[in-house]
């Protein structure tokens, strides 16, 4: 079978759109699937509807000429991207061979390739994502590195050989899109590189080109990409007519949320595209939306659904009681302490229901109970306090979560792969920081009331004291005491 390439295409007489030749017009900092199946998604859309006319260079953060570098440009930066869930109760697979990106480089390998895009004046937009991890500023790196370690160092060393070519030409600095998983990600990208700018004395000319010539925007990005179909990639080749290497596969559901200045909407024609897209001066209350609504509902339900002998999401949400369980946590305790109008928001939940239900991804709830104590904390404890505040008394479904949460971490053995927990006489794994997993295996004997009284009072895991929530030690109690005797279905029912 031959590889994807342009004369394959045309071998097979593929008559879905192409853009062979544009100028190189964003600079991509990562290549792994999430980006290709989001922002590239987006790009290759973009140049189809509203003539965006560009390419993508992809860029591999950390080096190594990895399986994605070397079949990209084998590939001529084609790849086949599936897009597939529920969509307004509907059931999509969808498929689109992308052809926005131009090549990848390794800028450990093929540092001049590299730092050369900084000349091409064609050059208008940098993306990244490079894991949560990926932002922070590491003073070992130097302006001589081939190339620095950090990715904002990276980031650094090509801004300032922009600045270099272009001086402060109007129009040569960037538009910057941090992906990055972590609070105002421009702010913090911007900060790093401010860092270098300063520690490497590139000189207050740049550091005023930084602030005048380029726009550090932060970010929320939404879409479920589950990356190379393993299983599926033989029979997906048969039917495709071609060997692909790195086909790509994510939910249909997708959102971007840019801060910034309305003009970027004029360079960057989402809208005309009929993307989903939102330019807007401030993004937070839409990171808010995504937190407490997607990832609380997930937090909420997984512990205790887990409990209840449920391995995948969507199973849980094919159980009425679960559902029914889901469901109020949502409508009725966690929208009505959000800020964005109510419309928006149930709109936004029956649209995680769809995402929950997606029949081509198996989401294993164990994967996602993984470090469930920080996830609480910023999922479910925000809306938590936002119900009391608002209502005067405890939230029955949340309060429910807590102790499922504190149930599922019931574990009986320490080991090094983790805390060892029993859901009807199978064994399971609690994955955790080591802390944590420490004070539950010293806690595993307490009777439902002390250890509900132990975890609440425990700052180091909430940042605050729970106890201190009139009734909540009693009701958490009582919840555990529920999942010992009748089980933890039985407490969804009773809540739902």
């Amino acid at each position: 079978m031959r590889r994807l390439s342009y004369a394959t295409l045309d071998e097979i007489q593929y008559d879905g759109y192409l853009l062979k030749e544009a100028p190189e017009r964003v600079l991509q900092f990562g290549e792994g699937n999430f980006l290709r199946a989001f922002a590239d998604h987006f790009i290759d859309v973009m140049n189809e509807k509203a003539d965006f006319h560009g390419k993508v260079v992809l860029v591999t953060p950390r080096g190594g000429e990895g399986r994605v570098w070397k079949a990209v440009n084998e590939q001529e930066g084609l790849y086949t991207l599936f897009l597939r869930g529920n969509e307004n109760g509907r059931k999509v697979n969808e498929k689109r061979v992308l052809s926005c990106v131009s090549r990848c480089l390794d800028p450990c390998s093929e540092y001049d390739a590299y730092m050369a895009c900084a000349e091409n004046p064609d050059l208008r937009f940098i993306i990244s994502n490079t894991t949560e991890a990926g932002i922070r500023y590491d003073e070992a790196c130097r302006l001589e590195d081939r190339p620095a370690a950090s990715f904002p160092g990276k980031l650094t060393q090509f801004l300032y050989a922009r600045y270099r070519k272009f001086g402060a030409q109007k129009g040569k600095g960037f538009v910057i899109l941090p992906c990055e998983l972590i609070d105002d990600n421009g702010k913090e990208l911007e900060k790093c590189v401010r860092q270098y700018a300063k520690q490497w004395e590139l000189g207050e000319g740049f550091g005023r080109w930084l602030q005048e010539e380029n726009l550090f925007c932060s970010t929320l990005v939404d879409r479920i990409v589950t990356g190379y179909p393993a299983k599926e990639a033989e029979t997906l080749c048969e039917q495709l007519g071609y060997r692909d290497e790195i086909i790509d596969a994510g939910e249909v559901f997708a959102f971007w949320v840019i801060e910034g200045p309305e003009r970027l909407s004029e360079e960057l024609p989402f809208g005309r595209a009929g993307l989903p897209v939102l330019i807007t001066d401030d993004h937070k209350p839409y990171k808010q939306r995504k937190v407490r609504i997607l990832n609380g509902a997930h937090t909420a339900m997984v512990p205790g659904a887990y409990l209840a002998g449920k391995d995948i999401v969507r199973d849980c949400m094919q159980d009425p009681v679960i559902r029914a369980f889901m469901d109020r946590a949502l409508y009725e305790e966690i929208i009505p302490t959000l800020t964005l109008p109510e419309a928006e928001l149930t709109a936004f939940a029956g649209a995680v229901a769809d995402r929950f239900n997606n029949p081509y991804i198996d989401h294993e709830l164990l994967a996602i109970a993984l470090n469930s104590t920080s996830k609480w904390k910023a999922r479910v404890l925000p809306s938590f306090k936002g119900y009391v505040a608002k209502y005067g008394k405890l939230p029955e479904c949340l309060t429910a979560s807590l102790a499922f949460y504190i149930a599922f971490y019931k574990g009986s053995r320490l080991e090094e792969k983790g805390l060892t927990g029993s859901r009807n006489g199978e064994e399971y794994t609690i994955r955790d920081e080591r802390f944590i997993l420490e004070f539950y295996e010293a806690h595993k004997e307490d009777a439902p009331v002390t250890l509900a009284a132990a975890v609440l009072a425990n700052r180091q895991f909430w940042g605050e004291d729970l106890t201190a929530y009139e009734g909540l030690v009693e009701k958490v109690a009582a919840d555990l005491q529920t999942i010992e005797t009748a089980g933890a279905y039985e407490l969804m029912k009773r809540c739902g």
